[in-house]
C-alpha cells in the first residue's frame, strides 16, 4: 500500500511540472488564470461543446471547441494559449472549421486563443486554477489547484496539502463520496465568496448539485440568471463604420528624446480612444523603428481601446537611427498576416511617424507597400532646418512614400506640441474607407473578361488547353463579389455568354466554371465576339472596377475588327489580344490597347500558351501601378 501511494505521490508531483490538460467540455469562465497553455484532447469538434462567438469568445464557451473554431488547433487536439480579455456586448456566432459557434447578447468575460508559443520571460502556470473546488479538470485527473477563499480575521484558512489532495484523487478514483464538512467546520476555515448573480451558494455544498433531478449549467444552454446584465459594464465591439487594420510605425531613434516620444505615445492613446478598437471595428497594432524595427503588439493582441492604451504605455524607447525605409518593409512583409489577426476586406493602413527625416531610402520600400495595397500615411514632425537638409538622404521623401501624393495622406506638424492638434483629422481619414485607394492592386480591383475561340480550326485537344491558361491566369488573382471578378464568351459565327461576372464570386467556383465549358467549334468572327463582350459582359462591370479584356484566337477574322476594338478602348475596357498558330499579327495589334507592344502576343502553338501567363500578369499589373499617386 505504501509503495502504491508513493507512487501516485510522484506522478502527481510529475503532474504539477506538466503543461495542464484539460477535457473538451471544460468553460473558460470556469478557469481564474488570466493566460495559460493547456493541452485540448482530440474529438473537440463535437457541436456537443458549445463555442460562443467568433474569434473574441464568450467565457461560457468551450476552451478546446473555441480553439477548434478559430482554427489554431484541428480536430486530433495539442497545446493551445488562452488570454482572457474583457467582456463584449455581443457574440456573434458563425461556422468555421466543422465548428458552429452561436451568438450570445453579452457576456462579463471573454478569451481569445492563440498558438501556444510562450513569451519570453512569462512564467506560465504548470497547474489552474478553478472557480471551484469541485472542477471538471479534477474529474479528469489533470493537475488543479483549489481556490480558496479569503480567510476571516481572526481565524487560519487550512491549506490543501499533497497528502490530501491524493485522498481526493483515490476517493474519486473509487467512486467513494467523501463526508460534507460541517458548517461550523466550514465556517472556521473560510468565509463565503460573493456570488454571481444566479449562482447557487456554495454554502449550500458541492454535493446538492448531485441530487437526482438537478440540471448542470454544462448542459448546453446558457440560464436566464446567467444573462443577467445587472452587473455588466457595456463592451464595444468597435466602430463597424470604421473596420480597418491599421499598423503605427513609431519613432524610437536615439534623436527623439524621451520627452518627445511620451508626446508621441499619447498621441497612439489618444487615437486608440477615438477609434473605439473592437473586433467590428479597427484594430491597432504597434511598431516600433530605430536601428531595426519591432513589432511590441500585433492586430489581435488588444481587442478594446482600455487595453490598448495600458499597453501603448509600458513601450519603452528602443534608440538608434531613424530607417525608416526598413521598417516599411519590415511591415509590408511581416505585420499584416493572418496569424497576426488581419482580416480580408478590412482595409491596411500603416501611420508613419517621423521626427526630422528618415536616416535610409523609403520610396522603394513604399512601392512595394503599395502594391501589396497598403494605404501610407505619414505624419512628419519638425523637418530640417535649412542648413540641415544637407544631410536629408532622401528629399520630398514624405510624397515618395504615401500612398497618394493629393495631400490626404500627410500630415506635417512644426512642433512637437502642437501633434495633438492632427488628432481628429488623422482619425477621420484613417477611418474614411471609400478614400483609402491603396487598399486597390493589380490583383483585386478588376473585372475580367476572357473571349475565347472556339472555332472548327482550333480543335477538343487545343480547346482544352486554351481553358487550362484561362485558368492559370484566374488562379493570380483575388477574386470575389468585392475583388476581381470574372467573366468568359466563347464564339465562333455566333457568341455564347458562358457566364457573366455575377455568376461566380469565389476562386473555386470560377476555377470549376472554366473547367465546364464545352467546345462549341465554327467559324471565326472575332469582330462580332469584341461588340457581343462589350453588351453582354462589360456593360454589368462596376463603375469603380478596372476592364480587361483577354481575348484568345488562333486564326483571322471572317469580319472587320476595327470599328469594334476602337468601341472597346472608348469605353476604357483594356484589351488584350493573344494568337495563337494561324492568328494574323496586325489583326492582333489592333484588337489591342496602345501600345500594342504590352498588350498583344503571338504564341506558335497552343503548348506554348502557359509561358505568357506571367507576362500577362506582369504587364496588367505594371500598368496599375503606373497610373498617377494623386
Amino acid at each position: 500500500m505504501r509503495t502504491v501511494v508513493l507512487t501516485m505521490k510522484a506522478s502527481v508531483i510529475e503532474m504539477f511540472l506538466a503543461v495542464p490538460q484539460i477535457n473538451c467540455d471544460v468553460k473558460a469562465g470556469k478557469i481564474i488564470n488570466p493566460e495559460f497553455i493547456v493541452k485540448c484532447p482530440a474529438g473537440c469538434q463535437d457541436p456537443k461543446y458549445h463555442v460562443y462567438g467568433t474569434d473574441v469568445y464568450a467565457s461560457y464557451s468551450s476552451v478546446c471547441g473555441a480553439a477548434v473554431h478559430s482554427g489554431v488547433l484541428d480536430n486530433s487536439g495539442g497545446k493551445i494559449l488562452v488570454r482572457k480579455v474583457a467582456g463584449q456586448s455581443g457574440y456573434k456566432g458563425s461556422y468555421s472549421n466543422g465548428v458552429q459557434s452561436l451568438s450570445l447578447p453579452r457576456w462579463r468575460e471573454s478569451f481569445i486563443v492563440l498558438e501556444s508559443k510562450p513569451k519570453k520571460g512569462v512564467t506560465y502556470p504548470s497547474a489552474l486554477t478553478y472557480s471551484s473546488s469541485k472542477s471538471p479538470a479534477a474529474q479528469a485527473g489533470e493537475t488543479t489547484k483549489v481556490y480558496q477563499r479569503p480567510p476571516i480575521p481572526g481565524t487560519t484558512a487550512q491549506p490543501v496539502t499533497l497528502m490530501q489532495l491524493l485522498a481526493v484523487t483515490v476517493a474519486e478514483a473509487s467512486h467513494t463520496t467523501l463526508p460534507r464538512p460541517s458548517p461550523s467546520a466550514a465556517s472556521n476555515t473560510s468565509s463565503p465568496r460573493p456570488q454571481p448573480v444566479g449562482h447557487r451558494s456554495q454554502e449550500m455544498g458541492d454535493m446538492d448539485l448531485l441530487k437526482p433531478g438537478s440540471v448542470f449549467l454544462d448542459e448546453g444552454f446558457v440560464p436566464k440568471e446567467e444573462l443577467s446584465t445587472q452587473s455588466l459594464e457595456p463592451v464595444s465591439l468597435g466602430d463597424p463604420n470604421c473596420k480597418v487594420d491599421l499598423s503605427f510605425l513609431i519613432d524610437g531613434s536615439a534623436s527623439i528624446g524621451k520627452r518627445r516620444f511620451r508626446i508621441q505615445k499619447q498621441l497612439l492613446a489618444d487615437v486608440a480612444q477615438a477609434l473605439d478598437i473592437g473586433p467590428a471595428g479597427p484594430l491597432m497594432g504597434v511598431v516600433q523603428y530605430g536601428d531595426n524595427p519591432a513589432t511590441h503588439f500585433n492586430l489581435k493582441t488588444h481587442m478594446n481601446s482600455q487595453d490598448l492604451k495600458t499597453a501603448i504605455e509600458k513601450i519603452p524607447q528602443r534608440g538608434g537611427l531613424s530607417n525608416v525605409g526598413r521598417a516599411i518593409s519590415f511591415v509590408t512583409k511581416n505585420f499584416f498576416s493572418k496569424a497576426n489577426g488581419n482580416r480580408s476586406g478590412a482595409p491596411n493602413v500603416v501611420v508613419v511617424m517621423v521626427d526630422g527625416w528618415p536616416t535610409d531610402k523609403v520610396e522603394e520600400a513604399s512601392r512595394l507597400a503599395r502594391e501589396s495595397g497598403i494605404n501610407i500615411f505619414f505624419i512628419t514632425i519638425e523637418g530640417a532646418a535649412e542648413n540641415e537638409k544637407q544631410y536629408v538622404v532622401e528629399p520630398n521623401f514624405a510624397n515618395k512614400a504615401v500612398c497618394r501624393t493629393n495631400g490626404f495622406y500627410s500630415l506635417h506638424v512644426q512642433s512637437w506640441f502642437g501633434l495633438h492638434k492632427t488628432l481628429q483629422t488623422l482619425v477621420k481619414r484613417v477611418c474614411d474607407t471609400d478614400r483609402l485607394a491603396c487598399s486597390k492592386t493589380c490583383l483585386n480591383s478588376a473585372d475580367i473578361g476572357f473571349v475565347i475561340d472556339g472555332s472548327s480550326s482550333v480543335g477538343t485537344g487545343n480547346f482544352r488547353t486554351v481553358l487550362q491558361f484561362v485558368t492559370n491566369i484566374s488562379k493570380e488573382f483575388e477574386i470575389s463579389d468585392t475583388d476581381t471578378r470574372i467573366g468568359a464568351v466563347q464564339y465562333t459565327y455566333e457568341q455564347r455568354l458562358e457566364f457573366g461576372f455575377d455568376k461566380y464570386s469565389s476562386k473555386p467556383d470560377i476555377l470549376n466554371a472554366i473547367k465546364r465549358v464545352g467546345y462549341w467549334s465554327g467559324g471565326t468572327s472575332t469582330g462580332a465576339a469584341i461588340n457581343f463582350a462589350l453588351e453582354q459582359l462589360f456593360m454589368k462591370s462596376k463603375p469603380n472596377k478596372r476592364k480587361l479584356m483577354i481575348l484568345i484566337t488562333d486564326g483571322r477574322s471572317y469580319d472587320d475588327v476595327r470599328i469594334p476594338a476602337m468601341a472597346a478602348h472608348l469605353k476604357g475596357v483594356i484589351t488584350y489580344a493573344i494568337g495563337v498558330a494561324w492568328a494574323a499579327q496586325e489583326e492582333l495589334e489592333v484588337i489591342a490597347t496602345h501600345p500594342a507592344r504590352d498588350h498583344s502576343f503571338f504564341v506558335d502553338e497552343f503548348d506554348n500558351l502557359y509561358q505568357y501567363v506571367p507576362r500577362v500578369i506582369q504587364n496588367i499589373c505594371t500598368e496599375f501601378n503606373s497610373q498617377p499617386r494623386n
